[in-house]
């Protein structure tokens, strides 16, 4: 049986968007598939791979720690867990990390300290517990991160939903300040909406939120799953908006492709938690630690977060050229940094081409073509896949004419 026949005969069809390419290894932005093809991978594991296939360093950091030792069960203390929590602290402020192993894990875990912060506020439980989300949100497909996820796709067979989720308009302050009550214990948003398009917070909205839940007694709580840890420029992309949140919700890039998320939780509200109260097998373990370390090790060498702010000004600029040369397929850009789009009229058809011209991109929510390379990604790999867009697009518009 070749790769095709092995997933068709053995593997849960649950991925509508899965091609059946079948990559054999890779090397920084670029992967190779089966056949010997080579590929510009702007996917990345969907913005996981955040230093690129195989980087050395990590390579050597994870092999090292293998070697090792690879898991120990949280009753124990690992160093690389204590050490890496130190360092995600001080980028996001005092407070303290849970380690788990997803960005749905993370969001669990906000959905969690919601519901005890609000029963820290009204003296019992259930009577501060709604969480207050957006439309078009995506937060995981775990029933709590699910119930706070309001599309259809998601949800459809498997309500009824958990309960104490109301949703208002993204970037409308207005629709969410009638939506925080009394009841309410927290507000969460993705600081940029990804799976439904990549559309960014505008600051009025994201400040006007913060400033809402103080004075309410709400916790801001920020999902950075897709857009933070260093893809918008800036380590965390609430940096970008002048606010701190209160809780935060990480994964995808944290350790560069190995299975790992987290959260934070701003003082005091870290110490909601208690012994017994939550907990996981596998989250925060030495050989995960050893890899997010690593990358966080490769972004401080290669000044990765400099290197975003000025190589995704030619990303943008090449961007915006296209939609101007090509307006009948290609209508806008949208994000911020390496956490990009490119609306198209037809998305799909877009990525189709352009995997067949040798460029892997993303389909997303709203036209959106999704462009996430590696946060080390060079000025020439940029230009390159510029490049294979124009000439996609170029042959697109040629073979709707005719």
């Amino acid at each position: 049986m070749n790769t095709k026949e092995l997933y068709e005969s053995y593997v849960i069809d649950s991925y509508g968007g899965r091609t059946h390419l079948a990559l054999a290894r890779g090397v920084g932005t670029r992967v190779w598939d089966e056949a010997g093809r080579s590929y510009l991978d702007f996917v990345q594991g969907i913005a996981t791979n955040i230093i690129g296939h195989c980087h050395p360093l990590w390579v050597q950091r994870v092999s090292e720690q293998a070697a090792k030792l690879t898991h120990v069960s949280n009753l124990f203390d690992n160093a690389l867990q204590g050490e890496l929590a130190r360092k995600l602290v001080e980028k996001a402020g005092p407070g303290k990390i849970f380690f788990c192993n997803s960005g749905a894990e993370a969001n669990e875990g906000l959905i969690k300290l919601a519901r005890l912060h609000g029963a820290s506020l009204a003296g019992k439980e259930g009577v501060r517990y709604k969480v207050v989300g957006a439309q078009n949100a995506f937060h995981g497909r775990t029933f709590g991160s699910m119930s706070a996820t309001p599309q259809e796709k998601i949800q459809k067979g498997f309500r009824p939903m958990l309960e104490g989720f109301a949703f208002g308009e993204f970037n409308n302050l207005a629709s969410f300040e009638k939506l925080v009550d009394d009841s309410t214990a927290a507000v969460l948003v993705e600081v940029i909406q990804g799976e439904s398009g990549i559309t960014p917070a505008t600051v009025e909205f994201l400040q006007g939120l913060r400033k809402l839940c103080t004075e309410r007694g709400a916790l801001l709580m920020t999902d950075e799953i897709q857009c933070g840890y260093g893809r918008t420029g800036k380590f965390y992309a609430f940096e970008n908006y002048g606010i701190v949140p209160d809780a935060l919700s990480m994964a995808k890039g944290i350790a560069g492709g190995f299975p790992m998320g987290a959260f934070w939780a701003a003082k005091p509200y870290c110490d909601l938690f208690h012994p017994g109260s939550h907990g996981t097998t596998f989250g925060g373990t030495p050989l995960a630690c050893a890899a997010a370390l690593a990358v966080l090790e490769v972004m401080e060498k290669e000044d990765l977060l400099t290197n975003v702010q000025k190589v995704s000004e030619v990303l943008h600029a090449g961007l915006r050229d296209l939609c101007a040369k090509y307006p009948e397929l290609v209508v806008g850009v949208r994000g911020k940094g390496f956490h990009v789009a490119l609306v198209a009229k037809d998305n799909l058809a877009l990525v189709t081409a352009l995997r067949a011209s040798g460029l892997l991109a993303a389909p997303g929510g709203n036209g959106a073509v999704r462009l996430l390379p590696p946060l080390n990604a060079s000025v020439g790999e940029i230009t390159e896949a510029l490049d294979i867009m124009g000439r996609t697009l170029s042959s697109m518009q040629g073979a709707c004419r005719k």
